[in-house]
């Protein structure tokens, strides 16, 4: 039986969090269709827009991210205190991106003056409502799926789920899960051979940073790492050149087919957190299958089903063996 969503997200725990959403049909979410040769390659597209939109108006940040043929990747970090300093008429103009809002709202915006004092009260009590799901990956993953059920079910002139009706989570409690987590979605694509370079893999977090990092910007719709970190703004705790030569590296490994001739470069970002280069290729080559909950060192995966009140701890071996 699937666990409720309080017992696998607590952001008073961790803010950052692996998202899985999964296509119920035998077509491809995208690519092509190698049964019927039909290509859904224009979905990937409204996945990627959609996510850049939403990561404007939620409280909640897109690390990285990968489309692939019939699911998607998302690493997101709930940046809790942000949505506590919107004001009740931001709050309102964010919501009113995705969701119609009652007229007595639109009144607010057009005619502010007209608005009585029992109305402004309910008014406020939308906007304590809209803020705590402006800041949910609950409702961030529901605003991404129904609105990519609603276009493809559309185009396809049909009717019925599209989604896997639950999304995969996955707390990541430190800077070794973050790590690999964040490198076994960037090389998804790659591994799964839709992809043959992090220059080519389209529609990805990755590839996305490329471009503005060739453009000299910063990525505006991602987290930024810390050596481009904005004033004001969280960073991911590691700089982009560490993880882009680390993730080259691993590629480098994996296309070899004598591994060991190859130079074992030094990692900074493996140095900083602590991880030698077996464990990190054991755990980015196979993460979702050495880990099915909470992803972190042994310690923080017991502290993180106390917290929640999980009676289980799964995979603890494997964070022993792997990440402590």
């Amino acid at each position: 039986m699937p666990l409720p969503r309080y017992k696998q997200i607590n952001t008073d725990v961790t803010p950052f969090y692996h998202c899985i959403s999964r296509c119920v049909r035998q077509s491809y979410l995208c690519g092509r269709d190698s049964r019927t040769g039909i290509s859904y390659e224009h979905r990937r597209k409204w996945i990627q827009d959609r996510l850049h939109n939403l990561s404007q108006a939620f409280a909640i940040d897109l690390c990285a991210y990968a489309v692939m043929h019939n699911h998607v990747h998302l690493v997101l970090h709930v940046a809790k205190g942000r949505a506590d300093k919107w004001s009740m008429k931001e709050v309102l103009l964010r919501w009113r991106m995705f969701y119609k809002c009652p007229p007595l709202v639109q009144r607010y915006f057009d005619e502010i003056d007209s608005i009585k004092p029992d109305e402004m009260v309910e008014l406020k009590s939308l906007s304590v409502v809209y803020r705590e799901r402006l800041q949910s990956i609950s409702w961030f993953m529901r605003m991404l799926n129904e609105y990519i059920a609603r276009k493809a079910n559309k185009e396809d002139s049909c009717k019925g789920y599209f989604w896997e009706r639950r999304f995969r989570s996955q707390a990541i409690l430190d800077e070794k899960a973050l790590a690999s987590v964040m490198a076994y979605v960037d090389l998804n694509p790659i591994r799964a051979n839709i992809a043959n370079t992090l220059n080519s893999s389209h529609f990805t977090s990755i590839q996305y940073r490329l471009n503005a990092q060739r453009s000299n910007k910063v990525p505006k719709f991602l987290m930024p790492f810390n050596d481009k970190r904005i004033d004001g703004k969280l960073a991911l705790p590691f700089d982009f050149p560490d993880y882009l030569q680390l993730l080259n590296n691993t590629l480098e490994q994996e296309s070899s087919k004598i591994k060991q001739n190859l130079p074992q470069l030094p990692s900074r970002l493996l140095t900083k957190i602590g991880m030698t280069r077996e464990n990190w290729r054991m755990v980015t080559s196979n993460f979702e299958t050495l880990f099915t909950g909470p992803v972190g060192c042994p310690e923080l995966m017991d502290n993180f089903a106390n917290c929640c009140d999980r009676g289980c701890r799964p995979n603890v071996s494997n964070a022993q063996k792997y990440l402590s």
